[in-house]
């Protein structure tokens, strides 16, 4: 299960109406999670490493990610992030 990290054009951010989606936010901090449906977010800030069965992937600010369903990993946050998300 691929995780996909790409910068996003402007017109893709506004397509998708990424400003209508919630913000969630977390401090630095380590933690297991696991997607039980597809989740698309677009990173404000924060710089992440999460951890897969299949090697690490990092993003930060200005990054969209794509999370597929069925997914477990382990988040490493280790500049506080924002998020806008999106699940489905």
């Amino acid at each position: 299960m691929k995780i996909e990290v790409r910068k996003p054009t402007k017109k893709e951010l506004e397509r998708l109406n990424v400003k209508s989606w919630p913000i969630w936010e977390k401090e630095p901090s380590k933690f297991d999670w696991y997607y039980d449906e597809k989740e698309t977010c677009y990173i404000l800030e924060g710089e992440v490493k999460v951890i897969t069965d299949e090697g690490e992937v990092k993003f930060g600010g200005g990054d969209l990610v794509i999370f597929p369903a069925g997914l477990s990993c382990v988040w490493e946050i280790s500049k506080k992030v924002r998020k806008h998300y999106n699940f489905g």
